[in-house]
């Protein structure tokens, strides 16, 4: 039934109450209705007249504020946000909201800014001569005794609020109101945590400041003493993971080719039995081989395809009055099939010992002319050839990067050459750069 009857009253007063409080930037309260305003000027009715106001002067158009009673003596101040008959919502000067329960308020009461009355009454009237002096003078002057001559007076907005009420404000906890007997149960503080106490240099909890620093210096140490991870190493190839081999190369290959005791020239045959003609030379060589691993044991056998160029080697020779100037290059060709037997096939650097037998075609031409002293002078072509087997043994080494395999090998060839090269020599060397890949 109280309830209600506090209700029902903070209505009645809400209705009736329709005066407006303006404060100034000087600090003085004027208490009236509006009755008109622009941009720059405000009209309002007060108890003492009417005035006018420049908008600049006026700081806010202050809000209606009530005071709360509370059981126990206590009081809040500030704007009522809302209300029903179980719960009151208001608003503090602090921003704070606060939700009081009506059984805890004992009256409401309505603040009154107007507590400053001689003070208001004389800077109204004073405001009003103004205002009457101002309409005989010109509108700069009007515009000095509107803002330049108003008399302070009366109490300022937080001044007046605290003669108002001297009653003690009452405590406010997460927007609940704490009742005395309340207070005093909460008035003992947490104890700080052992972080809080380390950091305000106190004693506290369970253990002082000096032995948590203790145990916080133990635990950094302990965090340093922690071994760093360290980086991965690099993915160990393990051979048995391995069945297939693929390797590109490419080299030098010294060849060492003497023509028979005679040389066809066009339609003439020349002995030069007594001048040999070293129509090698060191020529590039270029070579793959794609192997299969036998079983898990370390041998690899497959097919391998090699090519090497002979180089351009010039001749004059001279039969008689005749003299033939001779030119000479060719290339050799070679199939068959090599092995790769390997040392250490898990090591960084894997050794291998390397072995082939093949099939070459070796082709070796030549051209020129025939000077006799007559005029002009006589272009021929002609070439040698040599086919047949070959094989050759070796040693080579590879290493891993990233995915692929660098490697490099050497090898020496034997084979027998036949018919116009058959003076020349039964071996020779290649030496080769690689890169191959197992998969």
């Amino acid at each position: 039934m109280k309830k209600s009857i506090l209700f029902f009253i903070f209505l009645f007063t809400v209705l009736t109450a329709h005066a407006e409080t303006l404060k100034m930037k000087d600090g003085t309260l004027i208490s009236g209705s509006i009755l008109s305003q622009t941009e720059y000027t405000l009209n309002l009715a007060t108890s003492y007249g009417n005035i006018t106001l420049n908008q600049r002067d006026i700081e806010q158009i202050l809000p209606d504020k009530h005071r709360l009673i509370l059981k126990g003596g206590t009081q809040l101040i500030g704007v009522i946000l809302d209300m029903d008959e179980f719960n009151l919502k208001l608003q503090t000067d602090d921003g704070l909201t606060v939700n009081v329960d009506m059984p805890q308020i004992v009256s409401i009461e309505a603040y009154d800014y107007n507590r400053g009355q001689n003070a208001q009454q004389e800077f109204v009237e004073k405001q009003i001569a103004h205002e009457q002096q101002a309409q005989a003078a010109a509108v700069a002057a009007q515009a000095t005794a509107a803002t330049g001559q108003v008399t302070q007076g009366g109490l300022t907005f937080d001044a007046d609020i605290d003669q108002a009420f001297a009653a003690k404000n009452a405590t406010v906890v997460g927007g609940q109101v704490i009742t005395p007997s309340a207070q005093v149960q909460q008035a003992a503080p947490r104890p700080l945590s052992d972080e809080e106490a380390f950091l305000k240099n106190v004693k506290s909890g369970n253990i002082s400041q000096q032995e948590y620093a203790a145990a916080a210096k133990e635990e950094l140490t302990a965090k340093k003493n922690v071994p760093q991870k360290e980086k991965p190493a690099p993915t160990k190839r393990i051979e048995k993971n391995f069945n297939k081999y693929f390797a590109v190369q490419i080299g030098g290959s010294t060849l060492d080719l003497q023509a028979a005791e005679t040389l066809p020239v066009g339609s003439t045959t020349l002995d030069i039995s007594n001048h040999p003609l070293d129509m090698g030379g060191t020529g590039v060589a270029v070579s793959s081989k794609f192997l299969w691993r036998i079983k898990e044991s370390n041998l690899w056998l497959g097919p391998v395809l090699s090519f090497t160029s002979i180089p351009n080697n010039d001749f004059t020779l001279q039969d008689g009055t005749d003299i033939y100037e001779i030119r000479s290059s060719g290339s050799m060709l070679s199939l068959g099939a090599a092995a790769n037997y390997y040392i250490n096939p898990n090591s960084r650097f894997a050794f291998y010992f390397t072995a082939a037998a093949q099939y070459e075609a070796l082709s070796l031409n030549y051209h020129g002319i025939k000077n006799d002293n007559t005029p002009g002078a006589t272009a021929f072509s002609n070439s040698l050839s040599s086919n047949g087997p070959s094989g050759s043994v070796g040693l080579g080494v590879e290493t891993w990067v990233d995915d692929l395999m660098l490697g490099a090998e050497v090898r020496q060839v034997f084979a027998s050459r036949k018919d116009e090269l058959k003076k020349s020599a039964t071996s020779n060397t290649v030496f080769q750069v690689q890169l191959s890949w197992k998969f």
